[in-house]
C-alpha cells in the first residue's frame, strides 16, 4: 500500500455496526467498507455544498414545506447533473487507488449506491440547512 492509500485510510472514521460479510455481494461490502466511511468524513463538507447550492438557487429552499424540502433534495441531486457530479468527484477523490480500480469494474451501480447514500444523509439532516438566526 502506498502512502497516499495509507493516509486515506488513517482519516476514516470506523463505523462499528457496519458489517462486511463474504455472503455479501461485492457492491455491497463496497458500499459498507468504502462510501459509508467515506460519506460520514465528508459529511460536513456535503452539508456546505448543498447550503451554497441553496444559495445559488435562490433561497426557493426555504419556502418549502418538510416534505417539499425533502424532494428538493433528492431531486436536486437526481436532476442536476452538474451538481451530481461535484459530490461524485468529493466521494470519488477520497478513494485509494485500489477501491478505485474496484469501483470502475461496476461504476454505475455504485454511483447510484453512492448518490442514494448522499440523498439519504442530507435528507436525515434536513435541519442542518435552515438558516441561522442571528439573536
Amino acid at each position: 500500500m502506498n502512502q497516499r492509500s495509507a493516509n486515506l485510510l488513517s482519516l476514516r472514521p470506523e463505523i462499528p455496526n457496519t458489517k462486511i460479510t463474504p455472503y455479501m455481494s461485492k457492491d455491497e461490502q463496497f458500499q459498507n467498507g468504502t462510501l459509508r466511511p467515506i460519506l460520514k468524513f465528508q459529511n460536513p463538507l456535503l452539508i456546505e455544498v448543498f447550503k451554497n447550492y441553496i444559495i445559488k438557487h435562490k433561497n426557493a429552499f426555504y419556502e418549502l414545506s418538510i416534505q417539499k424540502r425533502l424532494d428538493y433534495i433528492e431531486n436536486a441531486i437526481q436532476k442536476d447533473i452538474k451538481f451530481r457530479n461535484a459530490l461524485k468527484g468529493m466521494v470519488i477523490g477520497q478513494f485509494t487507488v485500489e477501491e478505485y480500480m474496484t469501483y470502475i469494474q461496476n461504476s454505475s451501480a455504485l454511483n447510484k449506491r453512492m448518490m442514494n447514500m448522499v440523498v439519504e444523509r442530507l435528507k436525515d439532516q434536513v435541519q442542518a440547512f435552515e438558516p441561522s438566526i442571528l439573536v
